[in-house]
């Protein structure tokens, strides 16, 4: 029974560590100016052309991707769903609001490279952390497990989520476009380099990180 509950906790801590991670990921992304990840990219041209918040605008794409998920990979959703579909939109909000209407803090060149690293290294932490946790996951990161089981593993996951993430930039840029947005602000060397390496991260820390704290080794 100890074994059990120690289990549980040690998964929810993990869950909401990884959503916390890529909560300052795309706050992070926004606040580097070169670009977001590639759902967030999607998003923000999507919420600019509806001119609706962010985190509005996420929260309703989610619960869209949720009902898919439902029918393709039941076995994703769980708490860690919920929590992610509900606060990282949010989160990314609260932490741009403070960084730039409260401190009024001044981004130069390097603090941008800064957080565009930062970015980059908490989006493959984030994801990892609450897959291996296995409560739940985001109706988004659920896609490139759809596609991978739709193959018969032909597509493995990594190469799915480059797809996934490939086509997601697409949507955005062109609604950005549309809206007649800065699209500067969504799609740069940052898109770029999470749209191509966020799955391979992902996997990598997957293996050699979140699995060996959920084994405690």
């Amino acid at each position: 029974m100890n074994s059990g509950r120690q289990s549980f906790g040690k998964r929810f801590i993990m869950m909401v560590t990884g959503i916390l991670f890529i909560g300052i990921c795309v706050g992070a992304f926004r606040l580097s100016a070169f670009g977001v990840d590639a759902f967030t990219c999607m998003n923000l041209g999507i919420s600019g052309f509806l001119h609706m918040s962010f985190g509005t605008w996420q929260l309703i794409m989610n619960a869209f991707i949720l009902v898919v998920v439902f029918f393709g990979a039941r076995s994703c959703i769980g708490a860690g769903t919920i929590v992610n579909m509900i606060g990282v939109g949010y989160m990314a909000d609260l932490i741009c609001w403070v960084v730039q209407d409260v401190v009024c803090f001044e981004m130069t060149l390097p603090w941008r490279i800064l957080a565009l690293l930062t970015g980059s290294l908490f989006a493959g932490m984030g994801v990892a952390f609450y897959m291996v946790a296995q409560m739940g996951i985001a109706p988004y990161d659920s896609v490139a497990i759809i596609i991978e089981k739709a193959t018969g593993g032909k597509i493995p996951f990594q190469h799915a989520r480059v797809f996934s993430d490939v086509t997601v930039v697409i949507v955005g840029v062109v609604f950005c476009l549309m809206a007649h947005g800065e699209l500067r602000l969504i799609i740069g060397i940052g898109t770029v380099c999470n749209a191509l390496f966020n799955g391979p991260l992902i996997q990598f820390f997957k293996v050699h990180l979140a699995e060996r704290v959920l084994r405690g080794s």
